[in-house]
């Protein structure tokens, strides 16, 4: 009797072992009782009832990333490419995960695809092909909320390429080689306009420069000029000045002028200027007489 009863605990041991299980981090599982939903376990230890519960595959919560194949995608103005798209998602209520929808990747996988065929037939092909950001915000915001009765909370989408036919990516590259050879032309047009124009300025500034020390030189010519003029009136305002001091009459003066004009008269000069008063001459000769006389 006692073996039967150590074979029944023992047998009872190995039942509750076998239905213990450990419910590690980020990670959830859905016990169904008798068919039908009855809880779902979280992180920690759990036993399940024998032959009653039944465990469903353990479904992770951490964010996971799908990478989507290319798809064929039709733009606006009719051009076909394919793109391929990446999705982050998380899974936030693992029994809508569990009964939502059959399949909720492949699910998750076809809706990427139709919406993405929407989002790209409103665009033409220059916009999709500068527009990541917008088909990514659009996508995702439509997504988030075509999986929330998943029980899936789409976190972000992203674009990865964008792949054009073969005639559209060789006029892009004619294209961009065009642009390319504008500027370039462009950029040597700039560099002869501004090396005219420092070419020029420098013209216009050593001619500045050139008349400036023209200027300069001719007011100093003026200068020394007018300032020998001033000495040499100083000078005969002075002598002028002694005369006078000196208390010569008006026939030294005419002496004066006699012995200048013997001077003027000596041979060399080419012309003789004879004074206005050269009748009064002869009384002039008899003053200068008298004067020699009285000495």
């Amino acid at each position: 009797m006692s073996y039967v009863v150590m074979a029944l605990l023992f047998i009872l041991l190995i039942l509750i072992l076998s239905n213990v299980r450990v419910i590690p981090q980020s990670h959830a599982v859905i016990i169904e009782r008798l068919g039908g939903y009855n809880s779902t376990w979280g992180v920690g230890i759990h036993v399940k009832v024998p032959f009653i519960d039944r465990m469903s595959p353990m479904i992770s919560l951490k964010e996971k990333v799908l990478d989507f194949p290319p798809q064929p995608v039709i733009t606006k103005d009719n051009v076909t490419m394919m793109i391929d798209t990446v999705v982050y998602f998380q899974i936030t209520d693992p029994k809508l995960y569990m009964y939502g929808v059959e399949k909720p990747i492949n699910a998750l996988e076809n809706l990427s695809a139709t919406t993405l065929r929407n989002i790209i037939g409103e665009l033409e092909l220059d916009q999709t092909l500068t527009s990541r950001d917008v088909i990514n915000t659009k996508m995702r915001s439509i997504l988030d909320e075509a999986t929330d009765p998943w029980g899936i909370k789409v976190n972000r989408v992203e674009v990865k390429n964008i792949i054009p036919p073969e005639a559209i990516k060789e006029a892009m590259e004619k294209q961009m080689r065009a642009e390319r050879e504008r500027r370039e032309q462009i950029l040597i047009a700039e560099g002869h306009k501004q090396s005219a124009i420092l070419e020029a300025e420098g013209k216009k500034q050593a001619m500045i420069l050139e008349a400036e020390a023209e200027k300069e030189a001719a007011i100093n010519r003026a200068k020394g000029e007018a300032q020998s003029i001033l000495e040499v009136q100083t000078a005969t305002a002075k002598g002028l000045q002694l005369i006078k001091e000196a208390g010569a009459d008006d026939k030294v003066i005419k002496l004066r002028s006699l012995e200048a004009l013997e001077k003027v008269a000596d041979g060399k000069a080419t012309k003789i200027i004879v004074p206005s008063d050269i009748q009064n001459l002869a009384g002039l000769v008899t003053s200068v007489a008298e004067i020699g006389r009285s000495k």
